[in-house]
């Protein structure tokens, strides 16, 4: 895979809430960010290095994925916002998602997660129960689509 490299990251977040009248299923958050990104590998493991810009504030969050082999992703934010998201299948994690309004206690359970990694492409699945503050809160879904731009299939966005 080339350094330079095209991210696709679709997240999907279906709230939840123990209201037996309304059912558990409350509201459906989508999002979708396509962006040039680095890549690199080493040791084996491949790293996605990209910047996000956030609407309506000053600064950026520099974002880092990291891919160890089929059973662990970690996701690093730093800058306005910082965390350290750790996926694995069957297993529950926590950190603490720093904002400019303050801590949260974040706990991610893995529930299933798919990783595939070719020649010019890296493809994620990851879905997963979100709480915080040891409160359920979503269901949710993050695909990760990660092309070198040697794959016929980039095109540079303008």
């Amino acid at each position: 895979m080339t350094k330079d490299v095209l991210v696709s990251i679709s997240g999907k977040h279906i709230d939840i809430t123990d209201d037996p009248v309304r059912g558990y299923e409350t509201g459906d958050d989508s999002i979708e960010v396509v962006t040039p990104a680095n890549y690199y590998c080493k040791n084996g493991k491949h790293y996605i290095i990209y910047d996000e810009v956030l609407e309506g504030m000053a600064g950026t969050i520099r974002n880092k994925i990291k891919i160890t082999g089929t059973d662990s992703v970690e996701i690093m934010k730093s800058g306005v916002s910082s965390s350290h998201m750790i996926f694995e299948k069957n297993k529950k994690n926590q950190t603490y998602y720093r904002t400019p309004y303050g801590n949260m206690l974040v706990g991610v359970n893995t529930r299933n997660m798919e990783v595939c990694v070719d020649d010019d492409r890296i493809n994620v699945r990851v879905d997963y129960e979100l709480d915080v503050n040891h409160e359920p809160l979503a269901d949710c879904r993050i695909r990760m689509d990660i092309m070198s731009k040697n794959d016929p299939g980039f095109t540079v966005l303008s």
